[in-house]
C-alpha cells in the first residue's frame, strides 16, 4: 500500500552526478533486484529521459517547487511525475478525477489524508481549497513532502523516495529518470561557448549567494556567476547586471534563446539588477538568485515585461555573439 502516492524545471539541480551518489545506497532498499539489477542497470535507463518529454507548465512546477527545498533536485520531482501520470496528460483512473485501484489522486497521485498533511500553504496559480488534481498544489506538496522526508540531503534522497513508495523497484526507477533528466540539461555539450559557459554555471548549483562573491565553489552573486561562467568561454563581461545587459548583444524579441544566453530582470523600465543564464528557451534559467539562497535552476517568463516576482523580464543577451 502506498503511503503517499501511487505514481515539469532549477531547482535546485545538483545534476546527474548527485543522483549518481545515492544510486549505489539504493541496492539496499527492498524491492531493487526487481528492477534489474543494481547501478549498472539503473544508469543505463537514465539517458532515456528527455527535457523535451516533459511540458514546459510542468517543468516549471518541478522548478519552483524544487526551490522551497534546498538540496531537492527538479529531476526528482519530474522524474515522479513521469513514472506516476505521465506529467498529468495519463487517461488512467485517478490522475484527472476519481482515484485508481489504490486510492490515489491526481497528476502526483497522492492518497487523500496524505495530501491533506502537505497541501498548504496554498502555492502561485494552485486550487482554492488545495486539490490533488491541481497540478500546481500537487507538485509542491510532493516537494513539500520529500523534503520532509530529507531529500534535500543526498544520502536520504532514496529513503524520501521510498516513503513516497514503498517499493524499491520505484526509488530506482524514479532515480534512474532522475538522472536520465539531468544528463539531458548536462548534454549541452556543443563546442560553442554559451553551451560552455551554462556547462560552468550548472557545475555551481548549490554553492551558496553571497552579495559581491565570485568564487567558484564557495560563493556567488548573480552577476559575478555569470561573469565567471562566460570568462570560462572566453568572453569578458562586466561586472553587474545592467552593465552586462548593455554590453549586449541583444537577443531580438521573439527570437530563440539559446544556451547561455543572459537573461536579465528588474523593475519595469529601470535597469537590470539581477541576470541568470539560459538553460532551457521555453523559460529554465540557472541562477544566484538572492541572500539565504543558493545557485539554483528556476523558471523565468520569456515575454519582455512579462512579471518575475516582484519584478519583470526585460530581455536577453547572447555574449557570445
Amino acid at each position: 500500500m502506498k503511503i503517499a502516492v501511487a505514481g515539469v524545471l532549477t531547482l535546485v539541480l545538483p545534476g546527474a552526478a548527485l543522483i549518481l551518489m545515492v544510486l549505489a545506497a539504493v541496492s539496499s532498499l527492498p524491492g531493487v533486484a526487481s528492477a534489474g539489477g543494481g547501478a549498472d542497470a539503473i544508469s543505463a535507463v537514465g539517458p532515456a529521459a528527455s527535457l523535451a518529454s516533459v511540458p514546459v507548465a510542468m517543468l516549471r512546477l518541478y522548478s519552483a517547487a524544487a526551490a522551497t527545498c534546498p538540496g531537492l533536485s527538479w529531476t526528482v520531482l519530474a522524474a515522479i511525475g513521469e513514472v506516476e501520470s505521465d506529467h498529468g496528460r495519463s487517461s488512467l483512473p485517478g490522475v484527472r478525477s476519481g482515484a485508481n485501484a489504490a486510492g490515489a489522486e491526481g497528476p502526483m497521485q497522492f492518497e487523500p489524508a496524505t495530501f491533506a498533511e502537505y497541501d498548504e500553504p496554498t502555492p502561485p496559480g494552485g486550487a482554492v481549497p488545495p486539490s490533488p488534481y491541481d497540478p500546481a498544489d500537487a507538485v509542491f506538496a510532493a516537494a513539500r513532502m520529500l523534503c520532509a522526508d530529507g531529500a534535500g540531503d543526498p544520502t536520504r534522497l532514496g529513503s524520501a523516495i521510498f516513503a513516497y513508495n514503498h517499493s524499491g523497484a520505484y526509488v530506482a526507477r524514479v532515480l534512474a529518470l532522475a538522472q536520465g533528466f539531468g544528463l539531458s540539461w548536462e548534454s549541452v555539450a556543443a563546442p560553442d561557448r554559451g553551451s560552455a559557459a551554462l556547462r560552468f554555471a550548472l557545475a555551481q548549483v548549490g554553492i551558496p549567494y553571497r552579495w559581491g562573491a565570485e568564487a567558484p565553489g564557495v560563493a556567488f552573486d548573480c552577476s559575478g556567476l555569470t561573469q565567471a561562467a562566460w570568462r570560462q568561454a572566453g568572453v569578458d563581461l562586466p561586472r553587474v547586471a545592467e552593465d552586462q545587459m548593455i554590453a549586449g548583444p541583444p537577443v531580438p524579441s521573439g527570437q530563440t534563446l539559446a544556451p547561455g544566453d543572459l537573461v536579465f530582470f528588474g523593475a519595469p523600465g529601470g535597469i537590470a539588477d539581477h541576470v541568470g543564464l539560459v538553460v532551457d528557451p521555453r523559460g529554465v534559467m540557472v541562477d544566484a538568485p538572492h541572500p539565504g539562497a543558493a545557485v539554483r535552476v528556476e523558471w523565468f517568463p520569456t515575454v519582455p515585461g512579462a512579471p518575475w516576482g516582484e519584478e519583470v523580464y526585460l530581455g536577453a543577451t547572447a555574449p557570445g555573439g
